[in-house]
């Protein structure tokens, strides 16, 4: 699967029109069939990051666990072998290095989400901080 996106960095940086190539999220969700008490997924990646996002949010189309970016793997250093894209948040909720996508009843801070980061982060509402 191929998606065309924009990539937004909290720190006020964006990448426009990146073609990520990887698995739709919702896809890989379908397979593991979750319970109807899930409403939230705690991602986690190799290094130990985590960040949350409602359930929701993982299941819209755009959001793909990606493989590739440009046409070429994912580096190491961008999150390869494969990451998470969730183009309608700021980056810090497109886990790199993605090791397991847990469900959750409850919803649980991530790494900077536990820092007083926006547990939304929409960055066209400009959501970085918590009280923002």
């Amino acid at each position: 699967m191929e998606d065309i996106s924009d990539f937004h960095c909290v720190t006020r940086w964006s990448q426009l029109d990146l073609n990520w190539e990887g698995v739709h999220a919702r896809d890989i969700l379908s397979l593991a069939r979750p319970l109807p008490t899930a409403r939230f997924v705690i991602l986690h990646g190799f290094d130990g990051y985590t960040t949350n996002l409602p359930l929701d949010a993982l299941l819209d189309d755009d959001v793909l666990v990606a493989h590739s970016v440009m046409g070429a793997p994912l580096s190491r250093a961008h999150g390869g072998p494969a990451r998470l894209v969730v183009p309608k948040c700021y980056a810090w909720k497109s886990a790199k290095w993605l090791k397991a996508i847990e469900l959750c009843a409850e919803n649980r801070p991530g790494f900077w989400e536990a820092r007083g980061y926006h547990d939304e982060a929409d960055p066209w509402k400009e959501e970085r901080f918590r009280d923002d």
